[in-house]
């Protein structure tokens, strides 16, 4: 099960980072969101995959039998899944409320809102970054 597991988060890596290279803000966020569960998944498979028994003490016990399955990925997962849908339910409407002002989600298209940085001076400052390279 781990090497389909494995198969499966290379491929929601793998899209998730080509959707982040876009331009456009709403797959951004949604390539952010592919990776973040590709994360949850890798924490879960590296939390091993038994058919363990739940990790309960029994009464009189001090320690849980043995051939429990290990609480903690689960709790880490689960933590992570609720940050996780904050953080896109935030930023969801940072970018509704950035395309109700600007009218665009295109990240190459917001130059224009930038204070102060003309046609004039974003040549001057290309100009200048070209004259340090060199």
């Amino acid at each position: 099960m781990e090497p389909t597991l494995a198969v499966v988060i290379g491929i929601l890596v793998a899209a998730g980072a080509y959707l982040m290279m876009s331009s456009n803000l709403i797959r951004f966020l949604f390539g952010l969101t592919l990776v973040s569960n590709a994360v949850n998944l890798a924490i879960f498979a590296a939390g091993r995959m038994t058919y363990g028994a739940p990790p309960f003490v029994p009464k009189g016990a001090e320690t849980p039998a043995d051939g429990v399955a290990n609480a903690l990925p689960q709790a880490l997962i689960l933590t992570a899944i609720v940050i996780g849908f904050g953080l896109l339910a935030f930023t969801l409407s940072l970018v509704m409320r950035m395309y109700m002002t600007f009218g665009t989600t295109d990240a190459e298209g917001l130059h224009a809102a930038e204070p102060g940085i003309g046609d004039e001076a974003r040549a001057a400052a290309q100009a200048g970054a070209d004259e340090e390279r060199r």
